[in-house]
């Protein structure tokens, strides 16, 4: 007997679905009715992003693996927001926000790239059945995912899914680890963030930078912010998908000449047309940011960047079967450890240079949360201090990219052990 297709098989059906979900969802979770508050206090706008297309796509309602959704958001509109995220960059802005702010942000990265191996070592140890995963499905490949999102974001998690190749199935259960686990950390800063001055004393830092720092930021951001006009986004979007036409116009040329003259670098994805794509989208997105074009951030490209974003985490939620989420708990204590492993070597390093509470809380968040939490964690301690986790946060976009393939060749690595 054939298996039944799905109800809606129309992509252009399908992504009206989808269009209206995430609409639902921005609309509820910027609504002043209590219910709606008190449920996005516990409830993360992106979980729902993923879940309720996967909830369509486990009910039977679409069909991610059939529809063509996911490859076009994946190939035009991720490298196109990878750009539009990297331009926005203000690396003389960043630099003046003391060294101190910059190293707490570099040593949560590292902390992520060294994490993911230790966890994966660790568990290993204890668990070596994890290891039992082959062709898609090993785990690395997966852990590789959580590594671009708590670097960089939603984009560059992506891209390490699409470089790495792990099975939706294997996915989906990373995409549980990562928002349960960054969530978990989260509230924990958001706790200490109302009052820092009991781990300040324990850290033995000085504050006072961080009220010049405030007034610093929101006079640049105040600097560049303007209404934007159509001429703007139509800007904003030449060069987005401009530069994504340039990306796969060399990524066409570099993967089958690397394929073709050294095949031994097919282990580092050197012959992977999309590795080409997301590389060179960042990259001249950060030669950009030292450009005027960087100045499209006041009319709105990091938000348009986030818009081509989120279109994408649907077509990655409606790939994602729901029932197989949870048949691995043993992958939750993989990320707990990575979580502890990163806590521990920005501990030590904020204890070495006596850095403020705030610079951990911010540097880390700005890691693994992401532009979406960042100016969160960075708004409990000050209102006027969002702008920080904002800056912070897009950097992370720019590093994401490097260090979560960086931090998937060593799973890699240890999973090869």
């Amino acid at each position: 007997m054939e298996e039944s297709g799905p109800l809606l098989s129309n992509d252009a059906v399908v992504f009206g679905l989808l269009a209206a979900t995430l609409a639902f969802v921005f609309a509820t979770s910027a609504s002043k009715h209590p219910f709606w508050q008190k449920f996005y206090r516990y409830v993360p706008t992106v979980l729902l992003c993923y879940f309720i297309p996967a909830v369509f796509n486990s009910l039977g309602i679409i069909s991610g693996e059939s529809s063509q959704l996911y490859f076009v958001s994946s190939r035009y509109l991720l490298p196109a927001s990878l750009v539009l995220f990297t331009i926005s960059i203000d690396l003389k802005g960043i630099l003046k926000l003391g060294p101190k702010a910059l190293t707490m942000f570099l040593a949560g990265s590292l902390g992520i790239m060294l994490g993911g191996p230790l966890a994966l070592l660790t568990v290993g140890s204890m668990f070596p059945d994890i290891y039992s995963g082959s062709g898609p499905d090993e785990l690395w490949r997966g852990l590789s995912t959580i590594a671009g999102s708590w670097i960089g974001g939603g984009a560059n998690q992506t891209a390490m899914l699409e470089v790495f190749g792990a099975s939706p199935v294997l996915f989906g259960q990373m995409i549980a680890v990562d928002v349960l686990v960054a969530n978990l950390w989260m509230a924990f800063l958001l706790y200490w963030a109302a009052k820092p001055e009991k781990l300040d004393k324990l850290l033995k830092s000085d504050n006072s930078a961080i009220y010049e720092l405030r007034d610093r930021i929101t006079k640049f951001r105040e600097g560049i912010m303007r209404i934007p006009s159509l001429g703007d986004t139509m800007k904003i979007l030449g060069v987005g998908f401009g530069i994504t036409g340039i990306s796969h116009l060399c990524a066409d040329f570099l993967g089958p000449w690397f394929g073709e003259n050294y095949p031994e670098l097919d282990q580092y994805s050197l012959n992977s047309t999309f590795f080409w794509i997301v590389v060179i989208a960042t990259t001249l997105g950060l030669i950009l940011s030292f450009t005027r074009a960087r100045n499209l951030e006041g009319a709105g490209a990091s938000r348009m960047g986030s818009v081509l974003l989120y279109v994408l985490v649907a077509t990655i939620g409606a790939q994602m079967d729901l029932g197989a989420v949870l048949d691995n708990p043993v992958f939750f204590l993989v990320g707990i450890f990575w979580m502890i492993f990163h806590i521990l070597i920005m501990g030590f390093v904020a204890w070495m240079i006596k850095a403020p509470f705030f610079y951990v809380a911010v540097g880390s968040q700005a890691n693994v949360g992401g532009a979406a939490s960042a100016p969160i964690v960075a708004g409990a301690f000050d209102a006027s201090l969002a702008p920080v986790g904002v800056l912070l946060a897009v950097l992370g976009y720019a590093v994401g990219t490097y260090g979560a393939y960086l931090s998937g060749l060593m799973m890699q690595a240890v999973s090869s052990w």
